[in-house]
């Protein structure tokens, strides 16, 4: 199975140009570094209407990762949970929970993981260290988690030979 990935970077300072996408730039390193292609990255401001938009257009008749960073604390416009819930269809608690204990800051997370159709949609952290973090908790498992929405053919011994 090919893995797809696209990226949402949520931040009011990127669209405004006084701050660099490197939350973006590491997520994208990390996943190329797993073999995944990355086929978009999308910048969005902060904002449930905003989020929930760009997740549901990012996901439509795609099979593979969405992820998203930024927006996922406890700043008045930290809504990416809130536009996330609106666009998944079943959410995937454990890979949420997974990604808070990676490290005691991530108590503080309010983000959510979960599917769309064949998009698995998960939140991380505005920092670069955050968001490359969180995600290599749950990366062994998530080309299983997307073959599992694509419906393909699947082994359990897959997931024990890391694939």
């Amino acid at each position: 199975m090919e893995l797809k990935a696209k990226i949402l970077t949520v931040s009011d300072g990127v669209i405004a140009g006084t701050r660099e996408d490197r939350s973006g730039q590491a997520l994208a390193a990390l996943l190329e570094e797993n073999h995944f292609e990355i086929i978009q990255r999308r910048v969005v401001a902060d904002g449930i209407e905003s989020v929930a938009a760009a997740l549901t257009a990012m996901s439509e008749r795609f099979s593979g990762l969405v992820v998203s960073t930024g927006g996922t604390g406890f700043g008045p416009r930290d809504l990416t949970p809130e536009g996330t819930r609106i666009v998944i269809e079943r959410e995937a608690p454990g890979l949420a929970e997974a990604c808070r204990l990676v490290s005691p800051l991530g108590r503080l997370s309010r983000a959510v993981a979960g599917a769309r159709g064949e998009a698995l949609i998960i939140n991380t952290p505005g920092s670069p260290s955050g968001a490359v973090e969180t995600l290599s908790a749950i990366l062994d498992v998530i080309p299983h988690a997307l073959e599992l929405l694509a419906n393909a053919s699947t082994s359990h011994e897959s997931l024990k030979r890391g694939h």
